[in-house]
């Protein structure tokens, strides 16, 4: 068994890696979903373990975030917010800063995929409107977005994740990270202006492509929202009551609306998402049952890599990530994250290594594919152009904090 369990686990991180399996019409999603039900199917798990092995009050937090993510797409915020920015009496350098910070405190609060979603089609439309080439503003969206979600526990899927199971506390975690990701939100936004290099404008933009469908603002709506966010802000950074318990009363107070109907709402959860973390939970919980994982440790160890100790663990966060994306690499991560910074190295590193190419992380893609949809071409040569560049800047940024916290924190 402990065979048939290595090779389903082996396949569905291979699909991690390909973005599917050859021959099928599967995505990651569908992968990690059929190895789930494969290790069901072979009698590997019985389904009461694994409905057990799944955290619960991360997926919770994740679904009750996407409820008030939709009141905010819903209420037309996004698009409000990004004309607002756009129409700003500024030079393109300032206009850019102010994008890479806002969208930044935006992903923070509001998850970096959510924000790109709603943004990038609205700041195509108003660069093109003051005929800027939208490309370095796209991947100042994207860049700013994963670097500014890593500032809280709540900014994207994989800081909900080591939250929730370090139980790590929300204001202590965003002290520790508000320093390494402002620094990296000034670097992005520096190594994009010289690459940028005086050549902002696109005589050709105004006239090209079609313009995104908004949606119209709507105080209220944008105002119930806000509302929640901030009062769950402050119960996560007062209250002493489960995160997740908080967070589901503000979705459940969201959907009793008069106006917008639920099945709007939960039509903007990404419940593939949801799905992609319960079927991964499953194929874990299996290997790791079989003791393959903590004999593997065990093997690094002897050898002198000991991944529970702060320098290796930050090399395999940064090199799983861009494997097999951030959330499969936190997951294979977090049951050695045993150091006292562990869990925020851990978010650190997997959220800002998602920078390095389109694949790391959902929010690029999110960016590029909009991007083509408007006639826009950004290929991963373009994208690594900026993207490498600003990983290397931002982990070495991280990497410098973090070692002066192992030397100076405890004095």
């Amino acid at each position: 068994m402990t065979t048939t369990i290595l090779a389903i686990f082996l396949i569905v991180y291979l699909g991690m890696i390909l973005g599917g399996l050859p021959f099928l019409q599967l995505d990651r999603t569908g992968v990690a979903l059929l190895g789930a039900i494969a290790l069901i199917g072979v009698n590997a798990l019985s389904l009461e373990d694994a409905v057990a092995s799944m955290h619960l009050p991360t997926l919770i937090l994740l679904f009750a975030f996407m409820v008030v993510s939709a009141q905010m797409r819903l209420g037309g915020f996004y698009d409000w917010i990004t004309h607002k920015l756009a129409t700003l009496p500024l030079s393109p350098a300032g206009l850019l800063a102010v994008l890479t910070f806002a969208a930044a405190a935006l992903s923070a609060v509001f998850s970096n995929d959510i924000v790109c979603l709603a943004v990038a089609p609205v700041l195509i439309d108003a660069c093109r409107r003051r005929r800027l080439d939208p490309v370095p503003f796209l991947l100042a969206l994207a860049c700013a977005s994963n670097i500014g979600s890593a500032a809280t526990l709540i900014g994207n899927p994989q800081n909900m994740l080591i939250g929730q199971t370090l139980r790590l506390p929300f204001g202590g975690y965003f002290l520790e990270a508000v320093l390494p990701v402002g620094f990296g939100l000034l670097a992005c936004w520096a190594l994009i202006v010289r690459q940028t290099a005086g050549r902002w404008l696109d005589d050709g933009a105004a006239a090209a492509g079609t313009h995104a469908e908004e949606t119209p603002f709507d105080g209220w709506q944008t105002a119930k929202g806000l509302i929640i966010a901030a009062a769950l802000l402050l119960a996560f950074l007062a209250a002493p009551w489960p995160r997740e318990h908080m967070a589901l009363i503000g979705a459940g107070i969201l959907l009793m609306s008069r106006r917008l109907h639920s099945r709007k709402m939960l039509g903007l959860v990404d419940w593939e998402l949801l799905v992609l973390f319960m079927s991964l939970f499953v194929v874990n919980h299996a290997l790791q049952r079989t003791g393959i994982t903590a004999d593997a440790v065990a093997g690094l160890a002897a050898l002198g890599v000991r991944l529970d100790q702060p320098g290796p663990l930050f090399a395999a966060a940064f090199l799983l990530s861009n494997i097999v994306s951030n959330v499969p690499a936190v997951m294979l991560l977090l049951p050695i994250a045993h150091h006292e910074m562990g869990g925020l190295m851990l978010a650190l590193v997997s959220t800002l290594s998602g920078n390095l190419l389109i694949v790391g992380s959902i929010a690029n893609i999110i960016v590029v594919d909009a991007a083509a949809r408007r006639g826009i071409a950004i290929d991963w040569k373009r994208h690594a152009r900026v993207g490498v560049p600003i990983t290397l800047a931002t982990l070495a940024v991280c990497a410098a904090y973090l070692a002066l916290r192992f030397r100076f924190g405890s004095a």
